[in-house]
């Protein structure tokens, strides 16, 4: 699974891996555009920098690899949900990021839409 710097907010706001564990919180004190925008380009060397198997809060599945026509949708939705997003949050996210890796394949984007309202539904009915 390709890895994303993502930001997360809330109690814990800063940024955060979307294949394992790492995150870089944004420390309490620091205030200003510029702090910020320092703070930021720092986040993403570290994240570049980065081992995902050091930091495995999620470790690889011990199963086969999966077929190709699997999107992978509901495992990174889950991982955001883990991370303490809402469902339908972690949904439009996963979206985005899987349209910014695969948005010119149209095929794998019907079928990553078809698995991100599979998954709501699922989430509905509490079967995840």
């Amino acid at each position: 699974m390709e890895r994303s710097l993502i930001r997360i907010q809330g109690d814990a706001s800063g940024w955060a891996c979307t294949n394992c564990g790492w995150t870089f919180p944004i420390p309490t004190l620091l205030s200003g555009d510029e702090a910020m925008a320092a703070y930021d380009r720092l986040a993403g060397a570290k994240f570049r920098d980065h081992k995902c198997d050091a930091h495995a809060a999620f470790p690889p599945p011990k199963e086969p690899a999966k077929k190709e026509a699997d999107t992978g949708f509901a495992e990174r939705a889950r991982a955001l949900i883990k991370r303490g997003y809402k469902p339908k949050v972690a949904v439009e996210l996963t979206l985005d990021e899987m349209e910014i890796e695969h948005g010119r394949d149209r095929t794998f984007m019907e079928k990553v839409r078809t698995d991100a309202e599979d998954f709501l539904w699922k989430v509905g009915k509490g079967l995840i």
